[in-house]
This record gives structure tokens, sequence and C-alpha cells, in this order.
């Protein structure tokens, strides 16, 4: 089993706890974004896929109307009574992820549950490496609660069910992008998203061939402020191309071509313009990769990622100094076929396609140029495209 480790520590945890096995345990995986960046909320496409690295969450029912969740790795324990089951506001936050799958699981009614249930859960996806350890948890909780109390959904109303608990309970603004790659995961293959029909695919990458992930230590800076200034710079975008062009149906950037941005960038800002010629771009180069792949040429895929991370610094402008570094050694290294920032950008992760064989000597050199730089190093962690969530 993968993450076997991970597996008994968590069982071992109930029993230690609660006396006896766990009646359902479930295991779901963290997602790498692989090409595609910001087009979710332009309904458009992205590559991702599921990492080998997730978490585990072991449940029983309750005997009463309490809910005691243990953290394993924070070593925490939260307790509450069925009928106050609400948001964490401070303190043990990360009960709210838990609390809030429980909650949508009954529509918004977890006192329709009738009785508790006692859970612990571990994992071993580093925090801070833009990993999606969240929706790992969600999912994990989704799956083990939904068997425990006897509920059946199918993977994208689960994946729905657990975006709506972060947004609604942990005040996590997130897309359906990481819920969704955990869910649909397989391993050697990437999962291609289409977030205006909420259609997933599996794409397979073939043999000898990983990724890195390469953590930098750079300050999220104006985070929340340069986001919504994207977005609604995507939006307006959409409004004033939906007026200039005669094709009729334009809702999204999902709709416009680059071609059609070329004739008509004329009429916008020069930020607008900048802003929504990115996932635009990202949305083309997520087509054109799903034909590489099909042909096996991983280095044309990787050239579509390089593409990818100049489209951040130049256009959308969400990479930093510290993500550009990393991307541009990585292009000195030939058992480096692409290279680009993963997730929302302003610090975080670049995620690397290599050849596994030379891992040693990728982290080596990126993390000898990166300290020459910045003085500290970064984080790196070879991930395999592995298989989505699951009971144990």
């Amino acid at each position: 089993m993968l993450n076997q480790e991970v597996y008994d520590k968590v069982v071992a945890a109930f029993a230690a706890k609660f006396g006896g096995k766990p009646a359902k345990v479930a295991y779901a995986p963290g997602r790498i974004e692989v090409l595609g960046n910001h087009t979710d909320y332009n309904e458009g496409y992205v590559f991702s896929a599921a990492i080998d690295k997730g978490t585990f969450f072991a449940a029983s029912p309750a005997d009463d109307g309490k809910i005691t969740l243990v953290a394993l790795n924070m070593d925490e324990t939260y307790e509450v009574e069925l009928s106050a089951v609400a948001p964490v506001k401070s303190g043990m936050t990360w009960a709210s992820y838990v609390l809030g799958t429980f909650n949508w699981l009954f529509d918004g009614n977890p006192a329709a549950a009738g009785k508790g249930f006692k859970a612990v859960f571990g994992g071993n996806i580093p925090l801070g490496a833009g990993l999606s350890s969240s929706a790992s948890l969600d999912v994990a909780t989704a799956l083990a609660l939904g068997a425990v109390y006897g509920i059946e959904k199918d993977k994208t109303a689960l994946a729905k069910l657990c975006q709506k608990a972060e947004n609604t309970w942990a005040g996590c603004p997130c897309g359906l992008l990481d819920q969704a790659s955990s869910i649909y995961g397989k391993a050697g293959a990437l999962v291609k998203s289409d977030f205006r029909y909420c259609k997933f695919e599996n794409v397979s990458m073939g043999e000898g061939i990983a990724f890195m992930m390469v953590k930098s230590n750079a300050k999220h800076a104006l985070v929340d402020g340069a986001y919504a200034s994207r977005r609604q710079a995507c939006e307006d975008a959409a409004k004033y191309f939906a007026g200039v062009l005669k094709k009729g149906g334009v809702t999204h950037l999902r709709d416009v071509t680059m071609a059609e941005w070329v004739l008509y960038r004329g009429g916008l800002s020069e930020t607008t313009a900048k802003r929504a010629v990115h996932p635009i771009g990202e949305d083309e180069r997520v087509i054109q990769g799903a034909a590489l792949l099909e042909k096996g040429d991983l280095k044309g895929f990787g050239a579509l990622m390089y593409d990818s991370h100049e489209s951040s610094r130049n256009w959308f402008e969400n990479s930093c100094e510290e993500l550009d570094a990393i991307v541009d050694a990585a292009k000195a290294i030939p058992e480096v076929y692409g290279a680009r920032l993963s997730g929302g950008g302003f610090g975080g992760s670049c995620c690397l396609l290599v050849d596994p064989a030379a891992a040693d000597k990728i982290a080596a050199q990126i993390t000898k140029e990166y300290k020459a730089k910045f003085g500290d190093e970064p984080v790196c962690s070879v991930i395999q495209p592995s298989d989505g969530a699951h009971l144990v």
C-alpha cells in the first residue's frame, strides 16, 4: 500500500485512543497543478495530478451524540456535541475542514446524523508547499464518514461538497481543482479538468517521468488583493470581448482565442489586456499539451510549461523573484523538461517535469543556485502521479 507507514500510525493511534480498529479508513492524496493557471474561474482547462503523498482518515460511529477528532500530526484533540457543530474560528481551526465536510454530507443539518463519530487523521503532505493538504483532508473525511453513515455520492458531487466545506466553513475561496484532482487521480496519469462542464479525464504520462516540487521561501505578500484584482480584470475582459466578438455566446475568457485577443486587445487597458491573455493562452496550452502527450512528446509538453511560466512572469504578473530563479535554474539542466510556478503564484512552489533518475542532481543544482542568490535553501520533493482517493 502507498504510504503504509502513515496508515499504520493512524490506525495505531485510533486503537490507542478509542480501543479497537476503526470501522472505516479512507485515503486521499494531495495534488500538483501542472498546466493551466488561473483558468478555473474563467471556465477553462487545467492539467493536474494526484500525488504520492496524502491523508488517512480513520473513523467509527460513536455511541452518543459526541464528535471526537484527533489530528495526529498536530497532536491535538477536538471534541464537540453533535448539537453544537459549528465552524471553529480560533484555536484548532483545522477542525472546520472536518466538521464542514460532515455538515454538508448531511445537507447542512449535521444533527440528522443521529449519532456522532470518533476519528483520527494524519498524513505526510508537506505543509505550505502548495500541494493541497486541506483538500486531501476534506476528501478523506467525506469518503470515510460517507461510508460510516451509509451516504453515497458520485465523484463530482463529492468534490463539490468538499469545495463547499472549504468555502463556507474554513473560509477558503478555493475552486474545484484541488478536490477534483485528489478524487480523479490515476497512477502515471494527469487529470484534465474542464471547469465549464465539470468533466474530468485521465491522460497518461508514459513511463520514466516524474515531477519535482520545489518550494520557495518567498513570503506571500498582498496575495488576497492581487488575486482579486486579477480575477476582476479577467471578468472585465470577458465582458468586453462579449461585446466586440461577432460569434456570440462569450461569457468567460475560455470563449476567446489568442487570435481574437490580438485583434481586439486595443479596446482594453494595457493592464487588463495583459491579465486576459494569460488564461486565454493557458487554455490553448492545455489543449496542445493533451495532443503532445498522446504522441508521447514529453519535451514538447515541458516546453509548454516553460511558456506558461513566462506568461505568469510577463503578463499575469503572479510570479516573484524566487519562483523565476527556480525556473531559470531548471532551464539549464538537461534532465528537466519543463518548469513553472504551481498554484496561485506570488510565492509558493514551482512544478518541474523531470527524469527521476537525475533527481538528486537536479535538486543539488537548483539548491546551489537558489542559496547563492537568496541565502537559504528551497525544499525539493520528487512526486509521482498517483491514484486518487479511495477507501482502504
